[in-house]
């Protein structure tokens, strides 16, 4: 029986790592773009922080398999765009040499970058180890300089076993409450940089964000809550990713009077985890929509280990074994344990009553 302390040190640190990537992306090329074509910075960070990570599972764990968002046949055909990340990610190492070796170190040339890009294509599956990976998970708001997050996870036979969140913009203190305004300009200045890891049955931590060796951790858990009503909720920014709608009417019967608070990314998964908020809603917007496994896996276990529990809309727990996306799955719900049950009856009440 592994302890995956080995699995959850590497994630720690090629998290760390790419975070370090896509913050020097931000600050050198984000200004004020919000296009994710070929030339944007999001693609940028995310080609750039996905060939660090991969580059640095098969270094440690050569036999396993990796589901990546992206591929390099773009960057195949565009030497120019390949050349700019190329630069990038040749020049992003921590600053604490032993950790950065413990990673691989460097990648030896741009092919070797693609060749790494393109480990991202695991099928996913219920079969052996396999890390499901989103270099930026919140595209706008990395753009904007809100909230986003670089998130890694371990799946062994379909099960999440690691969970690890670089979230740049959150707060350092944990407890820090969520407001309105969480979700916005939130870019990294002092005081902001969480590490969030979990390990099943082992619980959650946090940390502050480092350049070199990872800085100490500290347990974290969900926030108990004795009413529902008193509870802070999270929800996605955008309209298109969840009902808005829905999820006021859900607050209401729920007695929430709070406003919600609107963030992108898993950094809702990482706030919830920590006790800043308590429900992340995620509703489904389409009937043919699948969510994929890298935006979730992580956040998944994560929250369940800070005493919280995750399903989706029928209360059934979140399917990672079938593939690429949560296709036994619609969408999330995530609340205190003692909770969740009200929560999920809510939903469906909610639901049911705009099918019917």
């Amino acid at each position: 029986m592994s302890d995956y302390s080995s699995e959850l040190h590497i994630a720690l640190l090629a998290v760390q790592r790419a975070v370090i990537l896509t913050k020097r992306v931000f600050n050198e090329k984000a200004k004020g773009t919000v296009s994710k074509d070929d030339k944007s910075p999001v693609t940028i960070g995310d080609f750039g922080a996905q060939a660090l990570i991969i580059k640095a599972i098969k270094h440690a764990f050569p036999k396993d398999e990796v589901v990546g968002e992206e591929e390099a046949n773009t960057l195949r055909e565009n030497k120019a765009l390949s050349n700019q990340i190329w630069e990038l990610v040749k020049g992003t190492k921590l600053d604490e040499p032993s950790s950065d070796a413990a990673l691989g170190g460097e990648l030896e040339s741009e092919e070797d970058m693609l060749k790494a890009i393109d480990q991202g294509n695991s099928k996913g599956g219920n079969k052996g180890r396999i890390w499901a990976l989103d270099p930026i998970d919140g595209t706008k708001g990395f753009l904007r300089g809100g909230q986003y997050a670089v998130c890694l996870a371990l799946m062994v036979d379909g099960q999440v076993k690691v969970g690890v969140l670089g979230c740049p913009n959150l707060p350092v203190d944990d407890k820090e409450p969520l407001d309105a305004k969480s979700g916005e300009d939130a870019s990294d200045g002092p005081g902001r940089g969480v590490l969030i890891g979990a390990v099943e049955g082992q619980g959650a931590t946090s940390r502050p964000l480092g350049t070199g060796t990872l800085q100490n951790p500290s347990a974290i858990s969900m926030r108990p809550i004795q009413d529902l009503k008193d509870a802070t909720f999270c929800e996605s920014v955008e309209a298109g990713h969840s009902s808005h709608d829905d999820q006021a009417e859900i607050a209401k019967k729920l007695g929430i009077t709070k406003p919600s608070v609107r963030m992108d990314s898993q950094a809702k998964y990482a706030s919830i985890a920590r006790g800043a908020g308590d429900v992340y809603l995620r509703l489904p917007t389409s009937k043919t929509y699948e969510e994929k496994i890298w935006d979730h896996a992580a956040g998944d276990l994560i929250v369940r280990e800070a005493g919280g529990e995750v399903t989706d809309v029928h209360g059934n727990r979140l399917d990672f074994g079938v593939g690429r996306t949560l296709k036994n799955n619609k969408g999330v719900v995530a609340a205190p344990k003692a909770s969740h049950n009200e929560v999920v009856e809510a939903v469906k009440a909610v639901l049911g009553s705009k099918a019917s």
